[in-house]
């Protein structure tokens, strides 16, 4: 059975679309059969994988059982690399998720059918703390934390680590937290050196070692519909991801 990661932080624009997207497609580069599976209204990873926002049927629709997960999958240009897009209506999601009983559990059944067909399955969340998240978290063996380092870093992870540990608690006992990663990090900067060393200080065994660096290629690669590591493979973007697909490989 394919391990599953949700990549979950209620902050935006912390890089959890890019670390998704990228580790996704180094680890199917490395041969193992990946599945990315966008949970984000916004649909940037499906966008950032070159598939058409409005492309259905898509998440919504699966979880409105309107169609499989199976029929869902879309092709990517990367070979081994599948996607299961936001779908058009997923911002209802939000409002309908609730009004089904045992909801929580609705995307890791819905899932469960093609689970079996990868040995990575990432989820990403949109950020929130919304039903959405929670049902990609329910669905998740483990979850990686996009942190940006900027002053607010530590700013509302209490809060996640709490909702984390209640899902644990009351609907999956299984959950880990794999790590947490820090993201547009730039190291010449005072700022950037104290957050990171107070992250690290702050969650000594739950830090990765990789540190993914402010770079323009990550930024810029979305727009071309790939990932930076086959946008621009010799970018130190691309090079931390590389180093991150093998941090977490190694954790499976």
């Amino acid at each position: 059975m394919g391990l599953v990661y949700a990549i979950a932080n209620q902050k935006g624009g912390v890089g959890k679309t890019t670390t998704t997207v990228n580790v996704g497609a180094c680890i199917a580069e490395a041969g193992y059969g990946t599945l990315v599976v966008d949970v984000d209204p916004q649909a940037n990873a499906t966008v950032g994988l070159g598939i058409e926002r409005t492309r259905s049927p898509g998440l919504y629709e699966v979880l409105t059982g309107e169609a499989s997960a199976l029929e869902a999958l879309a092709e990517t240009r990367i070979p081994g690399l599948r996607l299961l897009p936001a779908g058009a209506g997923l911002a209802g999601a939000n409002i309908e998720l609730p009004r089904m009983e045992g909801f929580e559990d609705c995307l890791r059944d819905c899932l469960a059918p093609v689970r079996d067909r990868f040995e990575y399955v990432l989820l990403d969340c949109p950020p929130s703390l919304g039903p959405l998240t929670v049902s990609a978290l329910v669905a998740a063996d483990s979850v990686i934390v996009p942190v940006q380092t900027e002053y607010f870093a530590l700013e509302g992870l209490a809060a996640l680590l709490e909702t984390l540990a209640l899902v644990q608690r009351e609907l999956n006992p299984r959950l880990t937290v794999a790590g947490m990663l820090l993201t547009m990090h730039d190291s010449r900067t005072r700022l950037g050196q104290d957050v990171e060393r107070e992250v690290r200080e702050h969650f000594p065994d739950l830090v990765f070692d990789t540190v993914i660096p402010r770079n323009v290629r990550v930024g810029e690669a979305p727009s071309f519909g790939l990932p930076v590591t086959h946008h621009d493979p010799h970018s130190a973007g691309a090079a931390a991801y590389f180093e991150l697909a093998k941090e977490v490989a190694a954790l499976g």
